[in-house]
């Protein structure tokens, strides 16, 4: 079984269309989504309805997510990002509504895997920016791997030797999973990445051969942002696309 595995999209259909084109309609069988299908972007239900499309597919609840939903105080959310969601909210159908309504905030796929938005300790808010809180974290989790989201930066987290050890993507370059360590892994973001490099960010994995492959792709990052101008959505947020931050 191999599995495209993406995150925060971010209601940015041009870049996950990309990453569909790229990873290839052969590549996978199945879609794990490790939330925020929406927030900041001008495509939510556009979003929802091409990950609805794909009936093998498993999607988190993320944190844009469960604010549209009014499940977080908003307050706790920046400017930009709280004007987006108050969009998003006046703009969300009654199916996609639905939908985010549905989804868990943390799934387990035995025997190999946890997957949640943020951190398998606060699945919904929790940022892993550093081998310090992914080492807190390993005690949250049963599974030996746990993939999430929530920063947008592609990044691996081993622990072995009693070390937890950061790992750069090899973009492109399969590593393999079977080897001694628990892993924490970020695929990155699809539809606003913050690490420097505005290309769409994805990764695949193949559950028989036991490995995985973090992944780029460039999209047409104009287009994304003139339908942003065109919803009046902050400027700040039309800007940083182009940036990767």
């Amino acid at each position: 079984m191999r599995i495209l595995v993406i995150s925060d999209i971010h209601a940015n259909l041009t870049a996950f269309e990309a990453v569909l084109q790229d990873a290839g309609k052969d590549a996978w069988e199945q879609i794990w989504c490790l939330g925020d299908v929406v927030g900041y972007g001008p495509d939510p239900n556009e979003c929802v309805a091409l990950l609805q499309s794909f009936p093998n597919h498993t999607c988190l609840s993320g944190n844009h997510d469960w604010a549209v939903l009014n499940r977080l105080d908003i307050n706790s959310f920046n400017v930009e990002a709280r004007q987006a969601i108050h969009w998003t909210q006046s703009q969300l159908t009654p199916e996609s509504h639905a939908y985010l309504d549905g989804l868990p905030s943390l799934v387990i796929v035995p025997p190999h895997f946890t997957l949640a938005h943020a951190s398998p300790r606060q699945p919904v808010w929790e940022y892993i920016l550093d081998a310090s809180v992914a080492a807190a974290n390993l005690l949250h989790f049963e599974t030996p791997i746990c993939l999430v989201g929530h920063t947008h930066t592609p990044i691996i987290y081993a622990y072995m030797d009693d070390q937890m050890m950061t790992r750069t993507p090899l973009y492109g370059q399969p590593i393999s999973l079977n080897i001694p360590d628990r892993l924490i892994i970020n695929p990155g973001s699809v539809g606003q990445p913050r690490d420097g490099d505005p290309r769409a960010a994805y990764a695949l994995l193949d559950l028989e051969q036991m490995t995985w492959e973090h992944r780029r792709v460039a999209y047409d990052i104009a287009a994304t942002q003139a339908r942003m101008r065109q919803h009046d959505l902050p400027p700040r947020l039309v800007a940083r696309l182009a940036y990767g931050w």
